[in-house]
C-alpha cells in the first residue's frame, strides 16, 4: 500500500521484474532479470484487488521496465473493469506498448523517467552505445524512442491524441551528485518543453543499488536545477529531501 506512489490516491503498488536499462543508482536492481520467480500469479493479483475494493483507490504498476511485460495490456484491461484507476512507471523504451495502453484507456496516469540530457543518457542508463552522437545527431537509436514516448504524453496531456481522453502524467528525474550538473538540466528543460509536470526526485542510497558511493546533490543545487528547468514547465517541484 502506498500514498506516494500514485498522487492523490491510496494505492497498492505492483512490482513486475525485467528491464532494459541497468542505470547505477536503480532502487530496485533484484527485479533486472525478467525471469525472477513472482511472490503472486496474476489470478492471485485479481482476487487481492477485489477484496480491497472500498479501501484502494488506485493502482501502481512499476518495475523494473513494465512494458516489456507482454500480457500487460490484458492485465490492465482486467484491474480496469474492477474500477480501479491505474497509474504507470516507464522508462519510456518501448514507446509503440506505450501507445496501446494509452489509446485502449488502460492508464490513467503515466510517470516517464527523463535519465538525464541526451548526452549523458547512455551513462545514466548504464547503457554505452545508445546511440546519440555528442553533438546531438539522431542515429535510429534507444534514445529516438525515448524521445518519441516524451511527445506522445505531452500530446497525450493535451488532448492531441485523436479519440484518446487528455492523460496525466509526470516527467521525473531521479538526481545523483556523480552523474548530474546544470549543464544536465539547462538540456532537459527545452527537451521536454511544454511539459505538464516535472519532478526532481532526491537520490537516497540503499543495500539494492548496483553501485557504491553515490550521492545526492545538495538541497540548494536542486533548487538551482529547477529554476533552470521552469522556464519550460510550468509545474516543477523537489520530491524528497527536506
Amino acid at each position: 500500500m502506498t500514498l506516494l506512489d500514485y498522487p492523490g490516491r491510496v494505492a497498492c503498488t505492483v512490482f513486475l521484474s525485467g528491464c532494459n536499462f541497468r542505470c547505477p543508482f536503480c532502487h530496485n536492481s533484484e527485479l533486472l532479470d525478467e525471469n525472477e520467480p513472482g511472490i503472486m500469479d496474476d489470478a492471485e493479483l485479481l482476487r487481492f484487488l477485489e477484496s480491497r475494493k472500498g479501501i484502494l483507490e488506485g493502482v501502481a504498476f512499476t518495475g523494473g521496465e513494465p512494458l516489456m511485460r507482454k500480457g500487460l495490456p490484458e492485465l490492465l484491461e482486467k484491474i480496469k473493469a474492477m474500477g480501479y484507476p491505474v497509474k504507470l512507471d516507464t522508462n519510456g523504451a518501448f514507446p509503440a506498448a506505450l501507445t496501446a495502453v494509452i489509446g485502449a484507456g488502460l492508464v490513467d496516469y503515466v510517470a516517464m523517467d527523463i535519465k538525464n540530457s541526451p548526452e549523458r543518457y547512455a551513462q545514466t542508463a548504464g547503457l554505452p552505445g545508445m546511440g546519440w552522437d555528442p553533438a546531438g545527431i539522431r542515429t535510429g537509436s534507444l534514445l529516438d524512442s525515448i524521445d518519441y514516448s516524451k511527445n506522445l504524453l505531452i500530446a497525450a496531456g493535451k488532448g492531441e491524441l485523436p479519440g484518446v481522453a487528455p492523460l496525466d502524467y509526470e516527467f521525473r528525474t531521479t538526481t545523483v551528485a556523480q552523474l548530474h550538473d546544470a549543464d544536465s538540466f539547462a538540456a532537459i528543460g527545452p527537451w521536454i518543453r511544454g511539459a505538464k509536470r516535472y519532478f526532481l526526485q532526491v537520490f537516497t542510497d540503499r543495500d539494492t543499488v548496483p553501485f557504491a558511493g553515490l550521492t545526492a546533490p545538495s538541497m540548494d543545487e536542486l533548487r538551482a536545477y529547477a529554476d533552470l528547468v521552469r522556464p519550460y514547465v510550468s509545474d516543477v517541484q523537489i520530491r524528497g529531501g527536506e
